[in-house]
């Protein structure tokens, strides 16, 4: 029985080792795993990043390249409109004239339908106000009847494409007579003091 007990004894402490040894590398194995998802996450934390600023540098580039065929697409319809504004001049004065009947009409009918739907806008009317970024001055003159430099005559109607000019309006201005701050003083005034001009002249 001694001999049986005594032998036992290294048995059982061989037994203990091992479950120390076991329980060491299940601590230093839950320590890896820690490292690892940290480092796990650090990882993907930087993938994500990466991700995001290649989206948002495609979606800058997709912007760009539509804005770009959006100008070029601009740039060559108003070259095409531009040469066709004289085009334009010719059935606008033939229709001043009444030249513009037939199957002229119906041609130019259309074509103005169509630089229209392309956005060529026609500007320049009589009685507006003279607008220097808009109209070009190619006649002078005073008028007693307006109280600002105003478009008394459209000589040659001008063109755009959105905000961009593509012609100026060709126009007569009239300036307020000098000294006189209103239309109707002025009027008032210029036939007041007539009479005594014409007076002065005789005398």
């Amino acid at each position: 029985m001694t001999e049986k007990a005594q032998g036992v004894e290294p048995g059982d402490d061989s037994n203990a080792e091992e479950a120390e040894l076991s329980a060491a590398e299940e601590t230093a194995t839950g320590g890896d795993d820690s490292q690892s998802l940290a480092t796990a996450k650090r990882e993907l934390a930087e993938r994500t990043a990466d991700l995001q600023r290649l989206q948002a540098e495609y979606q800058n580039y997709r912007k760009r390249v539509e804005r770009d065929r959006l100008t070029v697409r601009e740039i060559a319809v108003s070259n095409i409109l531009e040469t066709l504004i004289p085009v334009l001049d010719d059935i606008g004065r033939a229709r001043e004239h009444g030249e513009v009947t037939g199957g002229f009409k119906s041609v130019s009918d259309n074509l103005e339908t169509v630089v229209a739907k392309l956005g060529l806008q026609q500007f320049g009317k009589e009685g507006e106000p003279f607008d220097p970024n808009l109209h070009e001055a190619l006649m002078h003159s005073y008028s007693s009847d307006v109280t600002e430099d105003t478009c008394v005559q459209v000589l040659q109607p001008g063109y755009r494409i959105g905000e961009r000019i593509i012609r100026p309006a060709m126009v007569a201005v009239a300036e307020p007579q000098p000294g006189a701050p209103s239309a109707g003083g002025s009027s008032a005034n210029s036939s007041d003091t007539a009479p005594e001009a014409d007076g002065a002249g005789d005398n």
